[in-house]
């Protein structure tokens, strides 16, 4: 039906704006500018997909040789791939793409529809349940093999908990995807989100073996398979059915391969305290501003062990001086439910650990200010969504203000004082527009208890601002600033 080596059906997007549908081996073509596939996450899949097959055929020996081959080669990579071939039938009798071994298929009179390959389609409880509000069943009764294909990989790649058994991916449900970009089309950002390493043999995928289940709760760590792996994971054991052209439907099985201990080259990671396991990161639903920059497009001053950068993200500073962003995206998730598709991109920093810090305290700066805004809107709006909502436009409105703060800090000659300070005054204008916006409307005809308390919250974030209490010399400490004496009571 279709194999994934040889055959061209991935959706492209030239650069100049034109579409066409490319083999693999073709995405080192120079005009070609990115994956177009109808959904977002598709899109990431596809690059992380394409990044494991060079990975897989023809790797960077290390940093000399990656800038040795900068430049595309397109009949290389073709004769590369071409071995890979027989492991990337989709369907058919022997081994199938990113599906178990056993062909355990036949003989299923009801598979499940191929709608639930997407994250975002509704389970069969939801269903029964009629739950599906913010996810969807039923919109693919049938796909076509390119697309099928591409969702079985983004599902096998970022499987959220799917009931007992059912693994998620080797990053846990919805990670956090970061890819360098260099800004130069599809081929540099391929071959900049490519591990150094040997090339490999069909037989390190895990489709090509029976698969390494885990009734027993039995792990999968990463001595036991080939790093290439990390990039072509099994946690779900799944077999496609079709017929006429079409895929119609998906058999499953529980206790996939459950992965253990690995370190995912495009996911940056965290500790939960120095010392304790890496475990990979996950988005939160909203906007990926600045305040999420620190240990995923930043790195974190040396000596903090708690939030490590992607693999890749830290390899583009010993391969290359050049300006780059970072893509980052993923499923915010909320255990098996999703929330939001985050898709964004952030400049790739390499600050020296002197500036590092300094981020790291406007960063904080701006949390501790967030939290005192939060607190001050108390009077006026209900605990929970009302108030996050607040606190998400504070970030949004400085967002702005950080970028241009950050570039005085980075100049030639700057003055970090100044610039905390400024950073400071940033702050101060936009927590009190926020507070004064959703306060003032209608307070004269509050009555005069809800009036005194306004005004008294409004008096207390000023004074945060100022450097008092606990969050304003928080803030004013995080900037290296020293805050005011408090002021003694009257006896």
């Amino acid at each position: 039906m279709l194999n994934l080596v040889n055959d061209a059906w991935i959706p492209v997007r030239r650069r100049d704006g034109s579409r066409t549908v490319i083999a693999p081996w073709q995405m080192a073509d120079d005009s070609l500018a990115f994956p177009d596939w109808p959904r977002p996450d598709l899109n990431i899949a596809c690059l992380e997909l394409l990044i494991g097959l060079v990975f897989l055929a023809d790797p960077p020996r290390d940093a000399e040789d990656w800038e040795d081959r900068r430049a595309p080669d397109p009949d290389r990579l073709r004769d590369r791939l071409a071995r890979f071939a027989p492991a990337f039938e989709l369907m058919g009798d022997g081994p199938r793409f990113c599906q178990d071994r056993e062909a355990f298929e036949r003989g299923v009179t009801a598979p499940n529809p191929p709608d639930m390959l997407f994250i975002d389609s509704a389970g069969g409880q939801t269903i029964r349940n009629n739950a599906d509000l913010m996810v969807k069943r039923g919109r693919y009764p049938a796909l076509d093999p390119a697309l099928a294909a591409m969702a079985l990989y983004t599902l096998q790649a970022h499987a959220p908990s799917g009931g007992a058994g059912n693994r998620t991916s080797m990053r846990g449900g919805g990670p956090m995807v970061t890819l360098v970009d260099p800004g130069q089309g599809l081929w540099p950002l391929i071959w900049a989100n490519v591990p150094d390493g040997a090339p490999a043999a069909p037989e390190v995928l895990p489709w090509m073996r029976p698969t390494r289940t885990s009734e027993k709760g039995q792990q999968v760590f990463p001595q036991d398979a080939h790093p290439a792996e990390a990039l072509f994971g099994l946690p779900r054991r799944l077999r496609l059915v079709g017929g006429e052209g079409a895929i119609t439907g998906v058999v499953q099985r529980p206790y996939g391969t459950n992965y253990a201990g690995w370190e995912h080259p495009l996911t940056p990671h965290y500790r939960v305290k120095p010392g304790a396991d890496l475990l990979p990161v996950h988005p939160r639903a909203g906007h990926f501003g600045y305040r999420n920059w620190l240990g995923v497009v930043a790195r974190r001053a040396s000596g903090d062990d708690t939030a490590r950068r992607a693999v890749m993200v830290e390899s583009w500073h010993e391969r290359s001086q050049a300006h780059a962003e970072v893509i980052v995206a993923g499923w915010a998730m909320d255990n098996m439910k999703p929330r939001d598709f985050t898709y964004s991109r952030a400049p790739l920093l390499d600050l020296p650990d002197e500036l590092a810090e300094r981020v790291e305290g406007l960063v904080g700066a701006a949390e501790q200010v967030a939290l005192a805004l939060r607190a001050a809107l108390a009077p006026v709006l209900a605990e929970g969504e009302a108030r996050e909502a607040a606190r998400e436009d504070f970030f949004s409105r400085t967002q702005g203000a950080f970028e241009a703060r950050l570039a005085e800090l980075t100049a030639v000659g700057s003055d970090p004082e100044a610039v905390a300070r400024a950073w400071l005054d940033d702050l101060g204008r936009a927590a009190l527009r926020i507070f004064d916006a959703h306060a003032l409307p209608g307070l004269g005809d509050r009555d005069i208890r809800s009036q005194q308390a306004i005004v008294q919250a409004r008096r207390n974030l000023a004074a945060t601002l100022a450097g008092h209490g606990k969050a304003g010399q928080g803030a004013w400490h995080a900037l290296g600033l020293t805050p005011p004496e408090p002021k003694r009571r009257r006896a």
